[in-house]
């Protein structure tokens, strides 16, 4: 049997429902026929739980036992489930046996060695097929990972496709999306919006971004040191009640996608600026479309992907803090990322304004998007633009109306 030294054998390193869930996200997500092998599984574990939640009727999943169980152990398991999934289940005793496969997921934190997942990276890989993901996770606590946590940092920055840290488990665990070959754009077309465990749920149609949660947090921890340096003064009750509002900003609604593929959905909530056909030759040559939408302070901050396909750039323009609504606002700081499409080269500019001075972009190069799948988000009011190739495009909005990101179609392919 093949060993995986990496592989965290402490039962205190466990993988919840949460974690489970981003670790089989890059499966759970494609709509069309895909193979997925899953490492180190458990017949008792969420990961295999998920993985065989996530089938679909022409999807192909391999389990390789880990140190926790045996092949037997989890036929017996996956015969349990009926014969639909027995049928597109196959359980091994080894990763030789298995068939390269779209996306690969080891089904336990790691740890080890730099030099450890540099192996066991390198011998994933020989399984991987064209454009497929390796999905992994480590513990996000100092001092359990033994180098493993900073090399897949580092493999991150050289072939991440994404990056989650999960609060929600026991430890908490940031998991690592790798792709080393690039990916086809028009794939992004068959996907659904990735799972985030960015996005903490309130309730079934509302979550609060985790930087929402991360804000509140101090807005009460700062309530509880007025309250405790000066309990006979009424201070605190300003960070305690601002807890509510800051969270509120954050909100992240769930959003229904339109039915025609040939939509282009806002990339935001907010007001139409403008509608013009323009040249940018940083995004290559012709003209493009561009559809700016102003976000105010009380829209929803929370940017999707306007078209599915793959990132290709990404890069930060520093400029100033204008009114986003003035045109002084072209020159503010703009992060923009650059999608590979079937239609063409499609932009995304996360543009700052007067109050906004932070951009989170969470799609890095060569990831695959799905319409309307969240990317970002901008603090307290700003702007974004859409860039699309105007001989391809017809907009159909026109200035002052309110769109919704990733649910209103603001323009559509020809």
């Amino acid at each position: 049997m093949t060993a995986f030294p990496v592989v965290s054998r402490a039962p205190i390193v466990g993988v919840g429902l949460t974690a489970a869930r981003a670790l089989t996200a890059e499966f759970a997500r494609h709509n069309a026929a895909t193979s997925a092998i899953v490492i180190g599984a458990d017949h008792s574990s969420p990961v295999v739980a998920s993985a065989v939640e996530a089938l679909l009727p022409g999807d192909r999943l391999t389990l390789v036992a880990g140190e926790r169980s045996t092949a037997d152990l989890l036929r017996d398991h996956i015969d349990g489930l009926g014969g639909w999934i027995a049928d597109r289940v196959r359980v091994v005793e080894s990763l030789d046996e298995a068939e390269p496969a779209d996306v690969v997921i080891v089904g336990e934190p790691l740890s080890g060695t730099a030099g450890d997942v540099r192996d066991l990276l390198d011998q994933l890989g020989k399984h991987l097929s064209d454009g497929g993901v390796v999905t992994l996770a480590v513990p996000a606590t100092p001092g359990r990972t033994g180098g493993a946590a900073a090399e897949l940092f580092r493999q991150g920055a050289l072939f991440g496709v994404g990056s989650d840290l999960v609060v929600r488990n026991q430890p908490p665990l940031r998991v690592h999306k790798l792709r080393f070959t690039p990916a086809d754009p028009s794939v992004a077309a068959t996907l659904a919006p990735v799972y985030r465990p960015s996005s903490v749920p309130v309730t079934r149609a509302m979550h609060i971004d985790s930087n929402g949660v991360a804000a509140a947090g101090i807005t009460l921890g700062l309530a509880a040191v007025a309250r405790i340096a000066r309990p006979k003064s009424k201070l605190w009750l300003l960070p305690a009640l601002a807890a509510a509002p800051v969270a509120a900003f954050f909100r992240d609604p769930e959003r229904e996608l339109p039915d025609d593929p040939a939509a282009v959905v806002a990339a935001s909530d907010g007001r139409v600026l403008s509608v013009e056909r323009m040249t940018d030759e940083r995004f290559g040559p012709g003209e493009f479309l561009r559809i700016a939408v102003f976000l105010s302070v009380l829209d929803v901050h929370v940017n999707r992907v306007p078209v599915a396909g793959r990132v290709s750039d990404y890069f930060v323009e520093e400029g100033g803090y204008a009114n986003a609504m003035t045109a002084a606002a072209e020159h503010n700081v703009a992060a923009y990322t650059v999608l590979d499409t079937d239609h063409g080269t499609v932009v995304v500019a996360q543009r700052t304004g007067l109050i906004a001075r932070r951009i989170v972009q969470r799609v890095p190069a060569g990831t695959l998007v799905a319409r309307g799948e969240r990317m970002g988000l901008i603090r307290f009011g700003s702007r974004t633009d859409v860039y699309l190739p105007a001989d391809r495009a017809e907009p159909l909005v026109s200035v002052n109306d309110k769109v919704l990101g990733g649910a209103s179609v603001i323009a559509r392919w020809i």
